[in-house]
Formats: structure tokens, sequence, C-alpha cells
């Protein structure tokens, strides 16, 4: 299949990836290219190579222009370049358009498109997005929900065709059957006051156990008044890490402690951990309790500091190959490879249905005097 896939601008596709949609679009293109289809990747400047990128900016949260007469310059620069894009798309020779990016345009304008489009619903609702949403008229479009809580929330706006559980390279998060000598729990993640890093400290601190710190800082602010002032020997931030580096920080650990302070979509950073063979303590939010079971993770009362601590005591006792097989069960990227090939010849099959079924019609009108090789056509074409 020629796949175009449109991807977020506000930072770069590539590792170590600012999070986890990055992270997600990144092993999409890559895993769909593996499997021989002809992927464009639509996206921001600063890529890594091999994964078909086209660019139409720069991110728009790094760079700057001269434009006065805008007064947020970021939102100017992301609107003009899916604008141009969606209208460049009404004369490119793709099967299908993966809509990944969070923006109200390409969804909006997907009826001017002359494939099929399906847009990845990552997030929980918010007002452009659904602005957008509410705007698309597209026939031969389909939205998929990341989890089925993604898809609870946006039910009010949209149906979801489907529920795709995200999916990790398995490989590169390789299983540790045994943690490392010097016991840690773990974070990790984007450094943002919704990622709830502060309460994860104060929770080891309960438990008694080093807490090892691994992710970008996107909030300087926060990162200067809540963390740094609570680092110190227990508690260290390694930087942010590559992709290598990460699963031997994660792998190493004895739990891994999740402190979403609102409803997580979906949690790749949970998934990579049940695959490194580490059990998870972590707040009751979003689609973490679909991921987990008693099997490999224990749930804790949101925002409560001493249920997230008695959570991660009693997450130390789960077996790590229990860990490993559930992210085999549900994480696997291969399985959600599968899963968006099977909708996209699902939507290609649907555009083309009306196209077979005019060229049919038209056959049945034509004189019964047909020359022998369009009576084969004929069978043919009534045949799909």
């Amino acid at each position: 299949m020629r796949i175009g896939i449109i991807a977020h601008l506000k930072h770069p596709i590539a590792e170590p990836f600012a999070g986890g949609l990055e992270m997600h679009t990144h092993l999409l293109a890559r895993s769909l290219r593996d499997r021989g289809h002809a992927v464009t990747l639509f996206a921001s400047s600063r890529l890594a190579p091999g994964i078909g990128l086209e660019a139409i900016c720069t991110e728009t949260a790094i760079q700057t222009v001269g434009t006065t007469e805008a007064n947020d310059v970021p939102f100017f620069r992301e609107h003009h370049a899916y604008l141009s894009l969606m209208n460049d798309l009404r004369h490119r020779d793709f099967d299908i358009i993966h809509n990944n990016s969070l923006h109200y345009l390409p969804v909006a304008m997907a009826d001017s498109l002359p494939m099929p489009m399906v847009t990845t619903l990552h997030t929980p609702p918010f007002c452009w997005l659904e602005s957008g949403i509410r705007l698309c008229a597209a026939r031969n479009h389909s939205f998929v929900a990341v989890s089925r809580s993604v898809a609870a929330l946006w039910n009010h706006v949209t149906h979801s065709d489907a529920v795709i559980w995200n999916g990790i390279d398995l490989q590169k998060f390789a299983f540790h059957r045994l943690p490392d000598a010097d016991p840690y729990v773990v974070w990790y993640g984007r450094i943002v006051p919704e990622k709830g890093l502060h309460l994860a400290i104060e929770a080891a601190r309960q438990v008694g156990l080093p807490l090892r710190i691994a992710g970008p800082i996107l909030d300087d602010d926060y990162y200067r008044t809540q963390i740094a002032p609570a680092l110190g020997h227990d508690i260290t931030h390694v930087g942010h890490l590559a992709h290598q580096q990460l699963a031997r920080l994660v792998g190493g650990a004895r739990a891994f402690l999740c402190t979403p302070m609102w409803d997580e979509p979906y949690g790749l950073v949970v998934a990579e951990a049940l695959a490194c063979g580490v059990p998870i303590a972590a707040f009751a939010r979003g689609a973490i309790p679909e991921i987990l079971d008693t099997t490999c993770g224990v749930l804790a009362t949101p925002d409560d500091v001493t249920s997230l601590a008695s959570a991660a005591l009693s997450a130390l006792a789960r077996d790590r190959s229990a860990c490993r097989t559930r992210a085999e069960q549900m994480c696997d990227a291969e399985r959600m490879v599968d899963n968006y090939e099977a909708l996209y010849l699902r939507q290609i099959d649907r555009a083309t249905a009306p196209s077979r079924a005019d060229r049919t019609a038209s056959i049945h009108l034509m004189p019964s005097t047909l020359p022998s090789h369009a009576s084969l056509d004929q069978r043919s074409a009534s045949h799909g």
C-alpha cells in the first residue's frame, strides 16, 4: 500500500523521543516500511533517516519566525503547514492517509481528499480537535481509539470504529529476569505537572527505596520549584535517555511508579516496563486498568501517595515473567501493525466499492452481442 502518515509538528519524530506519541509514530512508520509498504511521513524537519520523511515545517515548539502580525507564532505555523499539506494531498497518489496528528485541520478537511483517511484518537477531547472532528463530513473516514477509555471519552463527539491498543518493539525492551543488585524503583516520562513525578518522589521515600528518574524537562518552572529541591542521594534524575539506555535503566528496577494526574489515554511507559519484566504500581486512571492485571501490577487510588506506596510494596512481590507475558499479550507492536493494516484494507475496499459497482452496472447495460473477452471482464467485475 501507498500510505501517508500525518504526524504532529511540535517535536521531532526521532530519538530521544519527547513522549509516547513521537515514539508511536516512528514505530508505526518504520514497521509499515519494513513490511514493504511505501510510507511517507509528513512531519517537522528534524527526523531520524529511513522512515520516509517529507518535512512540512520546522518544529513549532522550537523555531521562531518573524511574523509580527501573528500573536501566536507556533499556532500560525502549524495551521499553515497542515492547510498546505491537505491541499497538496488532494493531488497525491496515496491509497490511504493515516492522520496521527492532534490538529483539527487534517480531520476537518478529510472530505476534500480522494483517498480514505484513518484518524487515531490519542488523547481525551480538547476544544480544537473536538471542533475539527465535529466538522468531519468525510464518508471514507474511520476513527480509531488507542484504548476503550479514550473511546468512551470521545463517545459524545464521535463513534470509534475500532480500538487498537498501542504497541512497542518488544525486542528493544528486552526481558530482565533479575533486577539490579542495588535495589531501586523507577519513574520515567515527560517531566510536566500532569505526570505527577512529585507524588512518585514522596511515595518512593515512604517505601524506603531510591528512585531513579528519566525523561525530558518540558516544564522548567515545575522542575525548578517541585522536583529539583527534592533531589538527593536517594532521588536522582539521570536525564533524557535513548531507547537502549532507558531499557537498561527500567529493566534493572524493582518496580515502576506510574503517577498520571489525568486520564492517561494509553500509557506506553507501562507497556515498556512490563516488557522489561518490571512490576507496576500505578494510579488507577484512564487506560492503565486496561493494560494491567493482578499478575503484573497493583492499582492505587489516584493522587494518594500512601496508597501508591502501599501498591509499590505489593508490586515488589509480582513475578517478573508474568509481567513480560502480559506485555506480549497486550502490547506487541506486531499485533498493532496487523490491526492497522487490516483497517487500511477495509477502508480502501470500502472506498473502491462504489466504482466497482458503477463499472458492473455499465457492463450489464451493454448489448448482449459482447465479444468473448468482454464477457470475461464482466464476470471479473461482478466478482470484485
